[in-house]
């Protein structure tokens, strides 16, 4: 969800991606498990994480949104896979960013190129790898800041999971999301490690209004509706009309977010690069976890896209599946769609002897790092003890008409959820 007029109240002129979308810098790449896949063209791909002796198999998939009123819009999702990060076998990172407004894929390829950087270069990453989120995403709004791109009125949301030995560390800002797939007795539940931010959410909302923003909705904006009322449902029932973060005396800049890396002048009005940060300690109950963009979760619960992803054994075909659900979703509801990025990631092999304690009921425990905004929830991290040329594989965008191809359930294997 991004701003007003699709992403954000600015021109509907946008940069043309530039060359090599598709890169990689990896002198030690995953392992090929099997041949292309024939629906996304991708390979299987996996690493292990000999520190707990378990290994994480992945895929991922993006598609370009379809727009017919702006038919050479590109695709503003840009995503990074890193693994072994700083030439550490159990370091492994994830991260999708959904770039809005005018320079939007310009943003989100920005942070996308520097996020493994600038962690790699923290010396407190494995000492206090949440300290190190936050000084990372200030610091990527920091460059962006300093950069050539015009980030006044752009932007885009950061989710990124950190594998680090047998603890996932998930940062975020904005409206993109991270889900845990969770085995309890014989079901597969889906547990968020992310919270959208958005004016849907109180404390955010209040947050932004301390701040100076107005929080209205277009209707509210337009006088069809009360602006005195100030309480909306949520992003289910009211998502086509959101609340927004408008200035006092000025209608702009319509933002249906309260946190993202960029849009500077929205920072005026309390829009933060501060992330929130969850922790999860991994077990043999965590079968997989999901990172996309909001382009997924626009009509499917997290919930609803675990489910469709527990039906495969293989995360290139529940890529597919659940991206082309979500396509279908969109033009369902509406006439165009958002871009989609989704990252599957399966947690293989791992045993209880080569984990941690649980730590909370499923092994979830979700801390947001305390900021100068405040927090009602305790600040807590896991200290982890793992010990560098950065590797990396970042791969950027598909080519943008790229059709989305589902396949069949006919074909289809489903994870096992084996019980006692």
């Amino acid at each position: 969800m991004g701003c007003v007029l699709g992403k954000c109240l600015t021109s509907s002129r946008y940069p043309r991606p530039s060359d090599g979308d598709m890169t990689q810098s990896c002198d030690a790449p995953p392992c090929s498990l099997e041949g292309k896949h024939v629906l996304t063209g991708r390979l299987l791909e996996s690493v292990r994480v000999p520190s707990h002796n378990f290994r994480l198999e992945y895929s991922l998939l993006t598609q370009r949104g379809y727009y017919p009123d702006s038919p050479d819009k590109e695709n503003q999702d840009s995503f990074c896979v890193s693994t072994q990060m700083r030439g550490n076998p159990n370091i492994h990172l994830f991260g999708v960013f959904d770039g809005h407004g005018q320079f939007g894929s310009l943003c989100s390829n920005f942070v996308k190129e520097k996020i493994v950087q600038i962690l790699c270069n923290d010396s407190k990453l494995l000492e206090d790898p949440v300290k190190a989120y936050n000084s990372a995403f200030l610091t990527l709004n920091d460059e962006l800041r300093s950069s050539d791109i015009d980030d006044s009125m752009s932007g885009t949301t950061a989710i990124t999971a950190l594998v680090l030995g047998n603890t996932l560390y998930v940062a975020n800002v904005g409206d993109s999301r991270a889900v845990m797939a969770v085995r309890v007795g014989n079901r597969i539940v889906a547990e968020d490690m992310s919270h959208d931010q958005t004016p849907f959410r109180k404390d955010e909302c209040e947050r932004v209004k301390l701040a100076g923003a107005r929080v209205l909705t277009i209707d509210q904006i337009e006088g069809l509706k009360d602006p005195d009322i100030q309480v909306w449902g949520d992003e289910e029932t009211e998502g086509n009309d959101p609340p927004r973060l408008w200035f006092p005396d000025s209608l702009y800049p319509g933002t249906a977010f309260t946190r993202s890396v960029g849009d500077s002048a929205a920072e005026k009005i309390g829009v933060t690069a501060v992330p929130e940060v969850s922790v999860v300690e991994l077990t043999q109950n965590h079968l997989f976890f999901v990172v996309a963009s909001d382009g997924v979760f626009e009509f499917l619960t997290s919930q609803a896209v675990v489910d469709m992803a527990a039906r495969y054994t293989d995360p290139r075909d529940a890529c597919s599946a659940i991206a082309g659900e979500s396509y279908k979703l969109w033009l369902d509801h509406e006439n165009r769609t958002d871009d989609i990025t989704i990252i599957i990631v399966h947690i293989k092999g791992f045993s209880s002897s080569g984990a941690a304690a649980i730590v909370g009921q499923n092994g979830l425990r979700i801390s947001h790092a305390s900021s100068e905004w405040g927090s009602s929830e305790a600040f807590c991290s896991i200290r982890s003890d793992f010990s560098d040329p950065q590797v990396s594989q970042h791969v950027g965008l598909m080519n943008r008409n790229t059709a989305i191809a589902v396949p069949s359930l006919t074909q289809y294997r489903p994870l096992e959820v084996e019980v006692g």
